[in-house]
């Protein structure tokens, strides 16, 4: 058999066993620390935001965000459906109901025309949601420019879901198109993921960002179970085990500083699968709109069965019989037995793009051989169902 290809492994930049060594000479392995406050300066410099908390995850971060905003029982948020879970659980934790919005054809994100088209007809019921959760999709950035002006005409705050699209970029606003701002700063805030397959990884964690003073102070309060400022332990509101250790933040410290290395290389993997895949019949890649530059944390592609031969199932089959890891796109959430009763605002483009699309194994670390391995394979899937036809 021949040696496994994973689709988003980590990879290690040399310097994480110096800051843990760092982190075990000093005895700083707990939930506070100097490595847990640089990695804080590291993400907030990282996303243009003037502050950053460390958490336990971006669904963390995410939660938070939420539980600031005071949703709750009977509140409807707004969400990108092509997505993965944990950009709407966070709604539900806090007993509120998220309403989806479906992706946008040109670039797979959340539709801002139908995003407004919603919150349209909720203001004519005398509706409105209480945030607007906008997911940059596969390391994308959303059309953030349109969707803060959007929330900004209707009064809903825009909460960036970056945690695929740390060392991405948008254009900052229609009236500016020269103005690009780095994922991370849109909206009233965000949230980036240190999960193990993002595109840096501290094996888990992630960040809040924001500008919000107040955001940021409340957020750092929770996330550790809410303690009072008092000799013994008291808590006045219920909080939460969020707070990120430094031991993690070590890791993260390493990964940041490879940050740009690890988007260009990425951004030649995914321009590499361009030439070869991005030429046969029936595929499309994923699309970069104008508005963004993305990080091609996962390449992304859609296979049309009528005029490539083979449909994606059949493509994801061949890949593994090689011992290469592919995955599906999303499925969108509105589909997803645990949403069901949600209500999304269409959802045709995102049942499409989960029938076609594919992600390809795109990690940074990716020799040129191994990726000629992933191309051939795609390519004979084809020529097989040619064959055969």
């Amino acid at each position: 058999m021949a040696e496994r290809i994973y689709l988003s492994p980590p990879h290690q930049t040399g310097n994480e066993r110096r800051y843990l060594e760092e982190c075990l000479d000093l005895n700083w392995i707990a939930p506070a620390g100097p490595h847990l406050e640089r990695l804080e300066r590291m993400a907030a410099r990282a996303t243009g935001c003037s502050r950053a908390v460390a958490v336990a995850s971006g669904t963390a971060a995410l939660h938070l965000a939420l539980i600031h905003l005071g949703v709750g029982s009977g509140d409807t948020v707004l969400c990108s459906t092509l997505t993965f879970c944990a950009s709407a659980n966070p709604i539900r934790y806090q007993g509120a109901e998220p309403i989806f919005v479906d992706s946008d054809p040109a670039t797979w994100n959340i539709d801002p025309n139908l995003v407004e088209d919603e919150l349209r007809s909720l203001a004519l019921q005398g509706k409105r949601p209480k945030a607007i959760i906008a997911v940059d999709l596969f390391g994308q950035c959303a059309d953030l420019a349109a969707l803060e002006a959007i929330g900004g005409k209707y009064g809903v705050p825009v909460i960036e879901d970056a945690a695929e699209s740390l060392g991405a970029s948008f254009r900052g606003a229609h009236d500016e198109p020269d103005t690009w701002r780095p994922a991370g700063s849109g909206g009233w805030a965000s949230l980036i993921s240190l999960n193990g397959n993002k595109i840096i990884t501290a094996g888990g964690g992630g960040l809040l960002c924001t500008d919000d003073a107040r955001l940021a102070k409340a957020a750092a309060h929770l996330s550790t179970q809410a303690r009072d400022p008092a000799p013994h332990y008291q808590h006045s509101q219920v909080g939460y085990n969020y707070r990120m250790s430094n031991v993690t933040a070590a890791i993260g410290i390493a990964q940041f500083e490879a940050l740009p290395d690890r988007v260009a290389a990425r951004r030649a993997i995914y321009a590499r699968y361009c030439k070869r895949l991005g030429a046969l019949p029936g595929v499309t890649m994923m699309p970069e709109p104008t508005t963004s530059q993305g990080n091609r944390w996962l390449t992304t592609l859609l296979i049309d069965p009528a005029q490539f031969g083979a449909d994606r199932e059949a493509v994801r089959l061949a890949l593994e019989a090689d011992n290469i890891e592919s995955r599906p796109v999303w499925k969108p959430l509105h589909e997803q037995p645990t949403f069901l009763d949600c209500r999304c605002r269409g959802g045709d483009v995102a049942e499409r793009l989960f029938r076609q699309g594919l992600c390809l194994p795109s990690g940074s670390a990716m020799t040129p051989e191994q990726q000629n391995r992933v191309m051939d394979i795609v390519e004979a899937a084809r020529q097989r169902r040619s064959q055969a036809a």
